[in-house]
């Protein structure tokens, strides 16, 4: 068994990057059509620069939508693991933790909760790769660290 790390922290390097050019992308385009939106003209209706400013804005938060896409994290120590994942935060003991999973098919890394619920970690995702593979180790040490410091407890009736 590896020595567990005294923290692990991760985050979706390459989805961050995607998500940062595409919204640099609808900003810059919707910027274009806001500076460019007095000359073009339907006939009926004519632009003003009220128009203008709510392209732009339009743009900007179009942008800031893609980059909460990448905004998911995972941080673990000792203690447990703090997953974020979009707009839900969710901190779980290391007892809560059954396993981490990340299959060889899998896009991203889950936990597997003692009481049968399953965990998506947004955060480690098969496109990172090493880094990926990195953190689930991290947090796969964490576990073990944390289940063989947990005391022994009898076995309850029926359990398997």
């Amino acid at each position: 068994m590896t020595e567990a790390p005294a923290r692990v922290s991760a985050v979706p390097r390459r989805l961050r990057l995607v998500c940062a050019l595409a919204a640099a992308v609808v900003v810059a385009a919707m910027v274009v059509v806001g500076v460019t939106l007095p000359d073009s003209s339907v006939g009926v209706v004519e632009f003003g620069w009220v128009d203008q400013v709510a392209m732009i804005g339009i743009g900007i938060c179009l942008g800031a939508g893609i980059l909460t896409l990448g905004r998911s994290r995972v941080d673990a120590d000792a203690s447990g693991v703090a997953v974020r994942n979009l707009f839900v935060r969710h901190v779980y003991p290391w007892a809560a933790v059954r396993a981490v999973r990340f299959d060889r098919h899998s896009s991203w890394a889950s936990l597997l909760l003692t009481n049968g619920d399953e965990v998506s970690v947004l955060a480690v995702q098969a496109t990172d790769r090493e880094h990926a593979v990195r953190a689930v180790d991290g947090l796969r040490a964490l576990l073990a660290q944390a289940k063989a410091a947990e005391p022994a407890r009898p076995p309850l009736l029926y359990e398997d």
